[in-house]
């Protein structure tokens, strides 16, 4: 993977500096370090006011795999474009009906499948769940076994994480399909995606054209992103390069001539 902050690499950002580009970026290990806790899952300080400082420059979304809800009160009185949870499904408040019939049944099983397995905790997001194991004593094990439960629910796609496993319903809009929509809904401007995990490859797949670039947080030779940050604490720099690039762009501008 090319690494995007490297004097190579920047300049790759240049064209995505104009004024409707449009930047998109997961949320937890993206937005915000990974932690043991979901719910104390904020970002740095400096983080939440540099995203701030871009959102007011640049059309900026979250598309997330956490419930909408629940991921707005982590970006409260950030002027963002818009916030689409639940791994894409949830599409500008789209809310099909599908999920809602089998998503309980889902929860039901594997919580009796999964109920001898210490340190397993079911989050129901009511449009998917994420299934998560980091407190398990053997986390590989636990991995295997949420897997092998998980992979008898019929209908069910399943998307691997850290230390988590995502169960959507087959079919359902993902990242990618949450992206392109939200770029036909501006005009189809450029556009950067930045992720972190199995679950933004639905997006960076999608980035793979001139107008549209996929950046991983973390390096994965597998991953379909071209471009990667080398760690979660590189997005602070990552977008103060977005925001240096407007700064610049802004006072490039020629001057405005007035009649008289």
């Amino acid at each position: 993977m090319k690494p995007i902050l490297t004097p190579l690499y920047r300049p790759v950002l240049q064209p995505f500096f104009g004024a409707g580009a449009v930047l998109a970026f997961d949320y937890d290990g993206t937005l915000a370090p990974i932690v043991a806790q979901p719910s104390e899952a904020h970002m740095r300080p400096e983080t939440r006011e540099l995203l701030d400082r871009v959102a007011r420059r640049y059309p900026v979304a979250v598309i997330t795999g956490r419930a909408r809800l629940d991921v707005l009160r982590f970006l409260q009185g950030i002027p963002l474009l818009d916030v689409i949870g639940n791994h894409g499904y949830e599409v500008f408040g789209a809310s099909p009906p599908a999920a809602l019939q089998c998503i309980p049944d889902w929860h039901r099983m594997l919580s009796a499948r999964l109920r001898d397995l210490p340190g397993v905790v079911i989050e129901d997001k009511r449009y998917s769940l994420s299934v998560h194991y980091r407190a398990c004593a053997d986390t590989t094990a636990a991995a295997a076994q949420v897997r092998a439960a998980a992979e008898l629910l019929v209908g069910a796609r399943l998307v691997g994480g850290k230390a988590v496993l995502n169960i959507v319903v087959e079919g359902a809009p993902n990242k990618g399909i949450a992206l392109m929509r939200l770029r036909a809904k501006l005009g189809n401007p450029a556009a950067v995606f930045v992720g972190d995990d199995d679950t933004d490859e639905d997006a960076f797949a999608l980035t793979r054209d001139t107008h549209a670039i996929g950046i991983r947080v973390g390096a994965n030779p597998e991953s379909a992103a071209e471009y990667c940050v080398a760690d979660q604490h590189q997005i602070d720099d990552l977008l103060r390069a977005f925001e240096d690039g407007a700064r610049l762009r802004a006072n490039s501008m020629p001057p405005t001539i007035v009649d008289r």
